[in-house]
């Protein structure tokens, strides 16, 4: 499909339920200017002026608008059809003032721990039983944890996001490339999820599967 000739909420409802490499790729080519303007001026407003600060920022907020990309579906309500606009603004807005309020608390103590959706498992959305949540609550640490011990180095957090964007919010490898932060193939991906699968599996699921033998 060439999304370059539909409109703009078209091309953004399209993404937020689920969308394909080229959907995500003329997203970003549509939104990226107003999307990183907004994280430029809330940076400003925080006092924050490094560059990197803001790239990481944009990339979050990027990652964030895939993760929560159901619940902006469900909240979207077009009135015009500049509506889309002013609702990316309006969410990248958001996240980033909770950004900068969550990191000027942590600063002064103030104990906030904010878990980015990143750290979930697939499906973590769907509805669960109390046990169920419990469950799942500890497995999403016990993978995160192995994770970061084979994810260190220049590309771990870029490694570890592909992993979630994929498990968690269930982006496929070529939606996950078509993210500019990402700064991957489509084999590039699949590779990075080859590898930690594969490392994740020998860490937690062949452990266990050792000791339960008699």
């Amino acid at each position: 499909m060439d999304y370059c000739s539909v409109s703009a909420e078209e091309l953004a409802l399209t993404c937020f339920r689920g969308g394909d490499e080229s959907s995500w790729a003329e997203f970003v080519r549509r939104f990226h200017p107003l999307i990183a303007s907004v994280v430029v001026r809330v940076a400003r407003q925080w006092g924050e002026s490094s560059a990197q600060v803001v790239d990481d920022l944009i990339q979050e907020t990027y990652l964030k608008l895939c993760a929560d990309r159901l619940r902006l579906l469900q909240n979207f309500a077009s009135t015009d059809e500049n509506s889309i606009y002013r609702y990316i603004k309006v969410v990248t807005a958001n996240l980033s003032q909770d950004h900068f309020k969550a990191s000027r608390s942590l600063k002064r103590g103030g104990g906030v721990v904010v878990v980015s959706s990143d750290n979930e498992l697939p499906n973590a959305t769907l509805p669960a039983s109390p046990a169920e949540s419990s469950d799942r609550r500890v497995l999403i640490r016990e993978v995160d944890a192995c994770i970061r011990t084979v994810t260190r180095g220049t590309h771990g957090e870029r490694d570890r996001q592909v992993f979630w964007l994929y498990y968690r919010v269930g982006l496929t490898a070529s939606a996950i490339a078509a993210l500019p932060a990402i700064e991957l193939s489509v084999k590039g991906v699949e590779s990075i999820l080859h590898r930690l699968t594969t490392e994740i599996r020998e860490k937690l699921v062949l452990p266990t599967r050792k000791g339960r033998e008699p």
